[in-house]
């Protein structure tokens, strides 16, 4: 299972903004995020949104409401 968490850099060490329970060799994946971090989520989530508004199926709708 995945599971994000939000953290923080503090003296070098990432600590947990949330409370949980990892145990004790848990791999991590570590993501550092822009110091802008509303902008990097909106760049992240364009590339996505992207693929389900930009495409060609959907022009058939944009006929029926033009009718």
């Amino acid at each position: 299972m995945l599971k994000t968490l939000w953290a923080t850099v503090r003296q070098g060490k990432i600590e947990l903004l949330e409370s949980d329970e990892l145990p004790e060799g848990t791999k991590v994946l570590v993501t550092i995020l822009a110091d802008n971090e509303t902008e990097c989520w909106l760049e992240a989530s364009q590339t996505s949104l992207d693929v389900v508004w930009n495409n060609t199926e959907d022009d058939i709708y944009v006929e029926l409401l033009q009718e």
